[in-house]
């Protein structure tokens, strides 16, 4: 190995570099497949953390690798140690926020204040549905598909709501209004079922172990209305604008359908010459 590195030292170099970056590439393939094997189950963000920290020590050890036969590596390191203080010093300026970002990611994976899944709200009004974690960054999937990628430093600093903590059913409270002279019984019914009908509601916990959708009730009369209101059950990892704009859609067509009157405000002007 070291007569070829002194006879052909271009081509040695570039071999060993290939063979290198193969290795690397066949290892994280095997600690892709090894993590995405043990995740299949169940999506769980500490073993998300993990696979990018098990990518990042691949990384290192390849690039260590790949040095490690150029000529003057040696005496290198050697200078640097030498400079042990300063040379720390300057590393840990330079990626104070990368490791600020790694250690609250680690702090984040082991209390685990939400899942992947899980819907949460930030103290600054951020709002989203966990997808995924890295070294550096939490990814969350916010209103109209928008991906929010927020630092974990940033996010482990912050007040969190999470509408999914140890439940797998997250609930919205819709109001409807109907005409004075609507069969408010029939109208009761009807907004129950274009719920039921929905894709995406479900059963909730209605108090013990009984599950089922929420009932329907008369809540109050309005100035020109009846107001008719029910609570709805819905997965925790379906985003909650979703869940309203499917069930009034459905609630909307429902009424009209059934001849039930959906009244607004309107003014009589009277003029007098």
């Amino acid at each position: 190995m070291n007569s070829l590195k002194q006879q052909y030292p271009a081509l040695f170099y570039i071999v060993f570099a290939v063979v290198v970056l193969f290795l690397m590439w066949g290892a994280e393939r095997l600690n892709h497949l090894i993590f995405r094997k043990i995740q299949q189950k169940k999506e769980v963000l500490h073993l998300r953390f993990f696979e990018g920290v098990n990518s990042a020590i691949i990384l290192i050890i390849g690039i260590i690798l790949a040095f490690s036969v150029i000529d003057g590596v040696d005496s290198i390191w050697k200078t640097l140690l030498g400079g042990t203080a300063i040379f720390s010093a300057v590393i840990a300026f330079a990626a104070q926020d990368v490791i600020k970002d790694i250690l609250a990611g680690l702090m984040i994976s082991v209390h685990k204040p939400f899942e992947v899944g899980d819907r949460i709200e930030l103290e600054d009004g951020t709002a989203g549905i966990v997808k995924d974690i890295s070294l550096r960054h939490v990814v969350l999937q916010g209103i109209d598909t928008n991906t929010l990628v927020i630092p974990n430093s940033r996010l482990n600093a912050m007040k969190l709501v999470n509408y999914s903590f140890h439940t797998g059913v997250r609930s919205v409270y819709l109001k409807y209004y109907i005409a004075y002279d609507s069969d408010v019984e029939k109208a009761m019914e009807v907004i129950r079922k274009a719920v039921m009908d929905s894709p995406l509601t479900m059963p909730g916990n209605l108090g013990g172990r009984k599950k089922d959708y929420g009932s329907v009730y008369f809540i109050a009369y309005e100035v020109s209305s009846l107001q008719m209101a029910t609570t709805v059950f819905f997965s925790a990892s379906s985003r909650t604008e979703d869940v309203i704009s499917d069930v009034n859609l459905r609630v909307n067509h429902a009424l009209a359908e059934n001849g039930i009157e959906v009244p607004y405000p309107y003014v009589n002007v009277i003029s007098r010459k």
